[in-house]
């Protein structure tokens, strides 16, 4: 027997009504398609399966003599193509019969239509706790979280790691248009896109701007303004509504919006946004490739109130500093130095050197760098011991970490008493280090007798650009409790008490190692690589 699924998406149907003028009239450069044909792709259809796979995907293919452009009409609902392939999902339960016309374009607006019916079945039901996550009582509201890192950024089509190439950091696209955008979703299906959340009180004012990729977002009008780089921003747009949907395609949870609608940053596409992450109450982070199969792009949503209850430190008091600003050696009135073979029980792979192949500090910043020497490597550790020690106050490092596998940046404090008081026992507060094997992400961590020898107290976090951008590591020392923030959003806070030995002076500490237990396996190819640090600051 024949696979029906074969017979079926195979079928080319013939275009006979719907045309504008006659199939073969002409008027100048105004021309009317002819011979549409459009084949179709019931997902999944097979001789056990005549409906589909119950995913309610169809895929079309349209194509005409002297067709320009193709719009397909389904459900109130349609989609415009300009190669005329399309995949268009049908929501309804169960088998349901449905009508789509696929109109095909010429020069002048003239055109060609044909009418399709086919039977396809949907049987997918998105988990109720997504569901509520989404619509909630049916108040809630949606947005950008623009205070988090990497908010909104970019990657390569397929990617796994989010924002991979691209990461905005907190407030960076205050300017555009997307921040004061809301997003509801209806729990009738419809999808409600404020573009201007501040400007109803005390009437309804649909009116506001939008952000949008550069001659994609003229899918939604003309417009007059300038590109910024490949963006259009502040594009005025009105509130609309569409509809939305979830499907699971190959088991991957999918938020689907009808016509144009979009969240965040206009990007064309299928407008199909891949759930790529719902484990933090009320936030999702989203997946969407362009429409130029250009970009896969990132956007991290919430549904809580912009926090009104921002980070405060009690630190403001700049008490010591390096800028890094004379070129040269570090200035040895604050900063020295560990020599010689590395490890101290971590199986490290360096020797730490003072040399200016090592450490120098050129265009306002210091590079500390790791060479490959022959089968071995050398490196540095500046640290300010006996120069500048303190009790309590607010650190704060600007840096952008190496990139090479096996490398280990680490930024960190150590109790100033460890050579009487040996460690664990002196304390370890780790600001920032970065394992050899994943640069992207960056971990804080403290070490005390209660959870060391071994992995201490430690948090990780996300930063896709921590080896291509510089960011903010900060940690701020109370007595009452340890906190670190990466650019000024906290990640890990630690409760501190009288029994932990953070009650006492500790000093800095700034190095690159190569290997060990934090960093892995080496790249047989590494020649070199920096962290590079911009400035660190101390505050009490």
């Amino acid at each position: 027997m024949k696979n029906l699924k074969h017979i079926v998406s195979t079928i080319m149907i013939l275009a006979l009504v719907g045309s504008c003028q006659e199939d073969d009239a002409e008027f100048g450069d105004i021309t009317t398609p002819t011979n549409l044909q459009v084949q179709v792709d019931i997902v999944g259809q097979d001789a056990n399966n005549p409906n589909g796979d119950g995913s309610g995907i169809v895929n079309f293919t349209a194509s005409a003599n002297n067709g320009i452009s193709y719009r397909y009409v389904f459900d109130n609902n349609s989609i415009v193509s300009s190669n005329g392939s399309a995949e268009i999902p049908f929501t309804n339960l169960g088998v349901n019969t449905y009508t789509v016309t696929v109109i095909a374009y010429g020069t002048g607006g003239n055109s060609t239509s044909t009418i399709i019916e086919l039977d396809v079945l949907f049987n997918y039901v998105p988990p109720a706790d997504l569901l509520n996550a989404l619509v909630g009582d049916g108040s809630k509201v949606w947005r950008v979280k623009s205070e988090a890192p990497q908010h909104f950024g970019l990657g390569p089509v397929g990617g796994l790691i989010p924002s991979e190439w691209y990461g905005a950091g907190p407030g960076e696209k205050a300017a555009t248009g997307m921040y004061d955008d809301r997003y509801v979703f209806n729990s009738d299906g419809t999808f409600t896109h404020i573009v201007n959340s501040t400007n109803d009180d005390p009437v309804v004012d649909t009116s506001g701007t939008i952000f949008g990729r550069v001659n994609l977002v003229d899918e939604l009008g003309p417009h007059n303004e300038e590109p910024n780089g490949a963006d259009i921003e502040n594009y005025p747009y009105n509130d609309y509504s569409e509809s939305w949907f979830i499907t699971a395609p190959n088991d991957v949870e999918t938020l689907n919006l009808s016509g144009l609608a979009f969240i965040g940053y206009y990007t064309g596409g299928n407008h199909k946004y891949t759930i790529f992450d719902r484990s933090n109450p009320n936030e999702l982070l989203l997946k969407t490739t362009d429409g130029n199969n250009e970009f896969d792009w990132w956007f991290i949503i919430t549904s809580e109130d912009e926090s009104t209850d921002e980070f405060s430190t009690q630190f403001n008091t700049l008490i010591w500093s390096d800028e890094f600003n004379v070129n040269g050696a570090p200035d040895a009135s604050k900063w020295t130095y560990d020599l010689g073979a590395g490890g101290w029980g971590n199986q490290e792979l360096q020797t730490y050197t003072n040399n200016a192949d090592n450490i120098i500090i050129e265009d306002d910043l210091l590079k500390i760098t790791a060479r490959a020497n022959g089968g071995a490597y050398t490196s540095a550790r500046l640290k300010s011991e006996d120069l500048f020690e303190f009790t309590y106050g607010r650190v704060e490092v600007r840096a952008k970490l190496p990139a090479s596998i096996g490398t280990w940046p680490a930024i960190w404090m150590l109790g100033a008493d460890y050579q009487t008081n040996t460690w664990p026992g002196c304390g370890e507060i780790d600001i920032m280090e970065q394992k050899g094997q994943d640069k992207n992400r960056v971990l804080s961590t403290v070490h005390h007798p209660g959870v060391s020898p071994g992995a201490g107290d430690t948090e990780d976090f996300v930063l896709t650009t921590s080896t291509s951008q510089f960011h903010n590591y900060t940690v701020e020392w109370r007595s009452s409790e340890i906190i670190f923030l990466v650019d000024d959003t906290v990640i890990h806070t630690v409760t501190n008490t009288p029994d932990l030995p953070f009650e006492s002076d500790f000093f800095l500490i700034l190095n690159v190692a190569m290997g060990g237990t934090l960093g892995g396996e080496v790249d047989p190819s590494f020649t070199e690589d920096t962290m590079e640090i911009d400035y660190v600051r101390v505050y009490q």
